[in-house]
């Protein structure tokens, strides 16, 4: 099962198989390999919602901009850096800041918050989430503090790219930011969404296929699951099955990738979180968004939300992923083992 190459026909075999011994196989190859690299150890990131504005008009997400019933919001300055300052008291070490692409946050804006984050605690990990942007300012991102940038490239067929998205928005410019971001020296995060409409198994293929030849840090792969108000809105959301395969998948082909169990499976599954970390993830991202503001961040329908003081929602997923047989890494800004 651990291999040093693979061939398409057999990376489309575990895409497609239905099979639960081979699927229970695959994952514990995942999971191993990922243990010869990291240990049982998982990190843990500082999730900030800081805008639901967004330019853009991708036909799945909830909060695209002609989405006329989100509720919009955009935190301050002082509400994103109080965010930090929570997190960091409760132990995290890396702050992702991840919104829309929203205009209001020019690129002077953007980098004078990572600039003030970075001043505040010049020890920790910056990662910044805010779509497609020139490569003047991701390198002035990077020479603010941003160490870490996420971009998913959502599908690397060009058919089923142009699907999911406006004429306006371009495979190629993707591509050609995720390349910038590397180049400068970001450590790059890409990643797909499983079971969006139009999606085929050789799309998936495709994808994993690209992963390989972009050799990024981090890759976030979550189900599809529709959002109100949207052309996708009533098309069924992705499998679980299917993303946790796909999750293993990643791991074997880049094993010292940085892989999220992401909110989207927790969404679907109560125990999402816990079976993508037995196929071969290592990070969760706590949501630490102020209350208001995760409820609005709607990407797409029910997604999970908690009712609790952020400090027992956090000890209650370390407890979690404890008694799953992991050790949280909440002191260790858990970068990538490049």
């Amino acid at each position: 099962m651990v291999k040093k190459s693979w061939t398409d026909d057999e990376l489309l075999h575990y895409i497609t198989t239905e099979d639960s011994a081979e699927a229970k196989e695959l994952f514990a190859a995942a999971r191993k390999t990922c243990e010869e690299h990291y240990g049982r150890d998982i990190y843990f990131r500082c999730l900030i919602e800081f805008t639901n504005y967004c330019k853009n008009d991708c036909f799945y997400c909830g909060i695209r901009c002609s989405n006329t019933q989100t509720e919009r919001y955009r935190l301050s300055f002082e509400q994103i850096l109080e965010c930090c300052r929570t997190g960091n008291t409760l132990g995290f070490r890396t702050f992702v800041l991840q919104g829309g692409e929203d205009p209001w946050f020019t690129d002077e804006l953007l980098c004078e918050l990572v600039h003030k984050i970075h001043t505040e605690f010049p020890d920790n990990a910056i990662t910044v989430s805010a779509g497609e942007r020139s490569r003047t300012c991701y390198k002035a991102l990077f020479d603010a503090g941003a160490n870490r940038y996420l971009l998913r490239h959502e599908s690397v067929d060009n058919d089923h790219y142009a699907a999911l998205h406006p004429p306006a928005m371009l495979l190629s410019e993707r591509k050609k930011c995720l390349k910038t971001l590397k180049e400068i020296g970001f450590q790059t995060g890409a990643g797909f969404m499983v079971g969006t409409p139009f999606q085929t198994p050789n799309c998936l293929l495709a994808d994993l296929r690209f992963l390989q030849e972009l050799q990024p840090h981090m890759v976030g792969i979550g189900p599809f699951i529709p959002a109100a108000n949207t052309p996708f809105a009533h098309y069924p959301a992705g499998s679980v099955a299917v993303t946790l395969r796909m999750v293993s998948l990643t791991r074997l082909l880049l094993p010292r990738v940085l892989l999220p169990a992401t909110t989207a499976l927790g969404t679907l599954s109560d125990v999402g979180r816990e079976q993508s970390l037995m196929a071969g993830a290592n990070v969760i991202m706590p949501n630490l968004s102020p209350p208001g503001a995760r409820e609005r961040y709607s990407i797409y329908d029910n997604k999970f939300n908690y009712n609790d003081e952020v400090g027992d929602y956090v000890s209650d997923l370390l407890r979690r992923v404890t008694k799953a047989g992991f050790v949280p890494k909440m002191g260790a800004r858990g970068d990538a083992k490049v």
